[in-house]
């Protein structure tokens, strides 16, 4: 970029951005090939999806009212913008109970993997290499990770219910406010979007981030994906309905959108990391686990000095 620094009116813009902190980041992320990253979340996360909707439709089916299970289904659909109705979410919850035993059996190796995969990406940006442990242990910790994780969901499904009610009560009692009780809705979901990522960037790579750090990149977060629900939600739509891709424009659309969110995910854990200098990351491991070793790309430590010159 140093023939725009050359430019007027355009260096001292370039200048500005390349001191910044998205620019910093970037760099961070570069330097460990995050698209790759962001790829391999994508795949496992595609196919670990269906087995983990199916037996969230069983166990809902089971132990839940249809009221509540009609709640859990309208927030999954507002996970995937413009392309929920096309997935046809309501006959996976209408058929849980013949899917049921289906889903659990695909969710103990697809859920564990998703876990593991996603782990290992989010230590790779803060150079962390994974911890030596015995596999089968590690596949049951990784279960009660993907657990953990359908737990958070449910303590945000019911704030988002109280929050949604207090809502709708307030706006019984102040005659209308529609816009006012709008902006409240997108609050609650920033909230219990919020409360997500809290748990991925903190609690599933296993990592003690920086407090500021930590709200501020899941803050950031939050905002973003529900500005991505917002914003994509017709150009979605389209690519679903290309004929180009034909059956597959569904499946190529929801690619898509896994992606921009793994790549969002993966820019706010880098966040994280790079509010840790990376000689204190190594403590940051709640882990502790061993450094990743540097490669092409690899991790931010200098290079150790060169020995002094015998011929001197």
């Amino acid at each position: 970029m140093d023939w725009l620094r050359r430019l007027p009116w355009v260096a001292t813009v370039v200048d500005w951005f390349l001191r910044s902190p998205v620019w910093r980041l970037y760099q961070h992320l570069d330097r460990r090939n995050w698209t790759r990253l962001a790829a391999a979340i994508t795949f496992t996360s595609f196919i670990t999806l269906f087995p983990v909707l199916g037996l969230v439709a069983a166990v809902g089916g089971l132990l839940l009212d249809d009221g509540h299970l009609d709640d859990i289904e309208h927030w999954i659909s507002e996970q995937i913008p413009g392309i929920s109705d096309q997935l046809d979410l309501g006959a996976l919850f209408d058929h849980a109970g013949t899917i049921g035993l289906v889903s659990l059996l695909l969710v103990l190796p697809t859920g564990a993997a998703w876990v593991d995969a996603l782990r290992g990406c989010l230590r790779e940006v803060w150079d962390l290499a994974e911890p030596e442990e015995n596999m089968v242990l590690r596949r049951v910790k990784d279960l009660g990770v993907l657990a953990g994780l359908g737990l958070v969901i449910l303590v945000s499904l019911a704030v988002s219910a109280v929050g949604q009610t207090l809502l709708h009560w307030a706006s019984r009692e102040l005659g209308g406010f529609t816009e006012l009780v709008q902006l409240g809705a997108y609050a609650v979901a920033v909230g219990v979007t919020f409360l997500l990522l809290l748990y991925v960037l903190v609690w599933l790579p296993g990592v003690r981030p920086p407090r500021r750090a930590t709200v501020t990149a899941c803050l950031l977060g939050a905002v973003g994906i529900e500005l991505l629900k917002l914003l994509l939600g017709g150009y979605l739509t389209g690519v679903a309905g290309r004929s180009i891709y034909g059956a597959f424009g569904v499946p190529v659309a929801l690619l898509l959108w896994i992606n921009l969110i793994a790549k969002l995910l993966l820019w706010c854990c880098a966040w994280t990391a790079t509010a840790v200098s990376p000689e204190d990351r190594p403590d940051a491991d709640a882990l502790e686990a061993t450094p990743a070793a540097d490669d092409a790309g690899g991790t931010d430590t200098p290079p150790p000095p060169a020995p002094p010159d015998p011929r001197r």
